[in-house]
């Protein structure tokens, strides 16, 4: 039995089932929750053609505050549940970020949904899943 789940988190519906998943099959586990926002999410965004720096900016905050609500979902989530979870937001490509997560956490076990979000970043990189699994130090549940 794992001691400590990571479960990556997107506001997606595969997400949530990790999340539900990892909360009724992992309930003795530590769960952290973990929301990473893409800095390609950030680059491509239609907002940033102006080119502005104020605009990157408020841009930024946006998404800043979005992953806040992914994470206060998830905890509302935990809670359903009669548990508690940690939470945490990183920045970076999102496969990688979760497995250098994962390597430096103690985590033992990743629970991550089949597939996130949509975008052409994730359409042109291929499954954000499938590379976490392959590159994972630690066993990977995928949950549709």
């Amino acid at each position: 039995m794992a001691t400590h789940v990571l479960v990556p988190v997107d506001d997606s519906d595969p997400s949530d089932a990790a999340l539900e998943f990892a909360l009724e099959d992992q309930h003795d586990a530590r769960i952290t929750a973990l929301h990473v926002i893409d800095p390609a999410d950030l680059r491509d965004s239609p907002t940033l053609e102006m080119e502005s720096a104020e605009d990157y900016g408020d841009f930024r905050l946006q998404q800043q505050e979005f992953s806040e609500q992914i994470l206060d979902d998830a905890e509302e989530r935990a809670r359903e549940y009669g548990t508690s979870i940690e939470t945490d937001q990183v920045v970076g490509a999102v496969a990688d970020a979760v497995v250098e997560y994962a390597d430096e956490h103690g985590v033992d076990r990743i629970v991550i949904g089949s597939h996130g979000r949509t975008g052409a970043s994730r359409v042109l990189l291929g499954s954000v899943a499938e590379t976490v699994a392959r590159r994972a130090p630690v066993p990977v549940t995928i949950v549709r």
